[in-house]
């Protein structure tokens, strides 16, 4: 996958399967997660070089991107603009 202009692909990273407590959360109430890996960086956009680059670890919005399945893996692709942080 090549994204275009400021767009990336994240790979989500693991929903927590158990709380701190140790209470098991089914698939139905887990949150979706909000960090990730990127996986591809598409050239920027107006001349503005992207930020981020292939395998930093990011944090981005609870409803950013938007969702795909691609290789029987599930991958977000959203604009640069909805990463918040490089962790």
């Amino acid at each position: 996958m090549k994204p275009i202009n400021d767009r990336v692909v994240v790979q989500p990273g693991k929903a927590d399967a158990k709380t701190s407590g140790g209470i098991i959360i089914p698939d139905t109430a887990k949150e979706k997660p909000q960090q990730g890996k990127i996986i591809a960086v598409g050239p920027g956009k107006d001349g503005i070089k992207m930020t981020v680059k292939k395998g930093d670890k990011v944090l981005y919005g609870k409803y950013a991107g938007q969702e795909l399945s691609h290789g029987g893996k599930d991958y977000l692709i959203m604009r640069e603009d909805d990463i918040l942080v490089i962790l």
